[in-house]
């Protein structure tokens, strides 16, 4: 399934899409431009979350065995569900 966005731009930004696409530019057209900043933005987000988790996994690791509790699965899993929903 594909999305069709149109996305209305002028002024400064448009000169500037219009540096970055055509003979002088990095890429042929607009759409291939919009493409590869989701792909950039949708890598960062990844990476945020790669980061999140493992700070919390340092975090769970140093601490002292005596801050164990016991593993509750069920709201571990509805934790990691609202954390990747965000």
């Amino acid at each position: 399934m594909a999305t069709t966005l149109n996305v209305r731009v002028n002024g400064p930004l448009e000169a500037f899409i219009a540096e970055n696409i055509g003979q002088d530019g990095l890429y042929e057209n607009a759409s291939e431009y919009v493409r590869h900043l989701i792909r950039q933005d949708k890598d960062r987000v990844e990476q945020a979350r790669f980061e999140a988790l493992k700070a919390e996994l340092q975090q769970a690791f140093a601490a002292p065995d005596s801050d164990a509790k016991p593993f509750d699965r069920d709201a571990f899993l509805e934790r990691a569900r609202k954390r990747w929903q965000a």
